[in-house]
């Protein structure tokens, strides 16, 4: 169990270094007085423009996978066994950590990037689906929301069926503790984006359109 609060407690520090919310910090705005009031990926895009939506995307989710690093390098050897395991605790600390910094007062991102890296770091088989899910309902709808939303839906189910066919290499029992990290994932994010699947519901959520050109004024 000791393991387990490491790596949350790992991922949690790493979490909580919010990439957005530093990088308006450097040009003199809170960006969550700004747009949506989130201090994620979007929000940065949409209102510091795509460097920063880029910037702030690589580093919520490399702070993912150097978490993942740091805990493989102190657990690879001992705990080899549940090393899926110890990632996903890792990566929910992170998610943690990135939706609820203490020193902003827990009002930070909704753990989409983190969570990209998350799945960077756990299992390419993964990563690829997401990816492609990810891309297909945004190049086709333009919402962000729907296309992470998706995401995380996918991640639960592959999650499962690989666990179930064996692919993980670990117990029963650890696979279902596995499923528990996943499913609390999945539901804080549902619960973060509780506001945009009313949007969604009523039509009147926010698009991102990447390649449309600003008009002059």
């Amino acid at each position: 169990m000791m393991e387990r609060l490491v790596c949350l407690a790992i991922g949690y520090g790493f979490g909580v270094l919010q990439t957005g919310y530093l990088y308006g910090k450097a040009h003199g705005i809170d960006i969550r007085d700004h747009g949506s009031g989130n201090a994620g990926t979007t929000n940065a895009l949409r209102t510091l423009g795509k460097k920063a939506g880029l910037i702030t995307f690589l580093g919520d989710a490399f702070k993912c996978v150097f978490a993942v690093l740091l805990v493989w390098a102190l657990f690879h050897k001992s705990h080899a066994d549940v090393m899926p395991l110890l990632k996903l605790y890792t990566g929910a600390g992170v998610v943690l950590g990135h939706n609820f910094p203490f020193y902003m007062k827990f009002r930070g991102g909704k753990g989409i990037a983190a969570t990209a890296g998350m799945l960077l770091s756990f299992d390419w088989y993964i990563v690829g689906f997401a990816l492609v899910t990810f891309l297909v309902a945004f190049l086709l709808t333009n919402y962000v929301s729907l296309g992470s939303l998706l995401v995380y839906a996918g991640f639960m189910i592959e999650l499962i069926v690989m666990g179930q066919m064996g692919y993980f290499g670990v117990e029963q029992p650890v696979l279902y503790e596995m499923y528990g990290i996943a499913a609390a994932l999945t539901i804080m994010a549902f619960y973060k984006h509780r506001g945009n699947i009313v949007r969604l519901l009523k039509g009147t959520e926010n698009k991102t359109n990447l390649f449309k050109k600003k008009e002059e004024k």
